[in-house]
């Protein structure tokens, strides 16, 4: 399986060592699904993006699977399908690298890149990916707004952009200031969980592009053509 990143150079290498429990993990999943994608999972998108998803890592069988993000889990139900809403996706989702689907305006780049066990990545493991995020959001000349998915992508954002956590307290739908006229808008994470608990609804989510539209300086109904500045 061969996939391009829309950001080259910024992506680590299909074998990382960086983090010795997540090479074990790919290990263990290459041997027991050789025809997986099975390594670090690239940005997906457009690299002239104004809008960026940072979300948490890859999910053993959506992106670990499908090497694209949030590509074959219920959590890209429901992104893919807001951001064709708001007109950031062009074909349509289907759940495969192969569906023919592109991002207008948006990127999705994993604050972690390989899959953790339980989903959990360590503080050591997402200091270790944090230079490939950071390298990732400074290749990004257009970028406006960048919507955390979740508190551990949201830390991520603050520190990519050199800020105090201290001073950017993670809540639903809060707005921060970041430097060079950019913006952190926060979300629930769009996970099943999330969800089927009703911590996140898809009014709720939606709310949070509308937030990221209006930054932008855009309008804020589905389906908008209005173009990015």
């Amino acid at each position: 399986m061969e996939i391009d990143s829309p950001l080259p150079g910024t992506e680590p290498p299909r074998d990382c060592p960086r983090c010795p429990r997540l090479a074990a993990l790919r290990g263990e999943c290459r041997a027991e699904h050789p025809d997986w994608w099975n390594a670090p999972v690239y940005a997906f998108g457009d690299p002239g993006a104004w809008l960026a998803f940072a979300g948490l890592a890859p999910g053993k069988h959506g992106a670990n699977r499908t090497g694209r993000p949030f590509t074959g889990d219920y959590a890209g139900d429901l992104l893919f399908a807001t951001l064709a809403e708001f007109g950031l996706s062009r074909g349509h989702y289907d759940a495969r690298v192969d569906d023919g689907l592109t991002l207008d305006g948006a990127i999705i780049v994993n604050s972690v890149k390989c899959l953790p066990p339980q989903n959990k990545p360590t503080p050591a493991e997402i200091a270790n990916c944090r230079p490939f995020f950071e390298e990732q959001m400074d290749a990004l000349p257009k970028l406006r707004v960048i919507i955390a998915l979740g508190r551990i992508a949201h830390d991520a954002a603050l520190r990519a952009f050199g800020e105090r956590l201290a001073a950017h307290p993670f809540a639903h739908g809060a707005v921060h200031v970041l430097p060079g006229g950019r913006y952190l808008v926060d979300s629930y994470h769009c996970s099943r969980y999330n969800t089927n608990t009703g911590r996140l609804t898809a009014a709720m989510f939606a709310d949070v592009f509308r937030t990221a539209l209006a930054l932008n300086g855009q309008t804020s109904g589905p389906n908008s053509s209005t173009s990015p500045r």
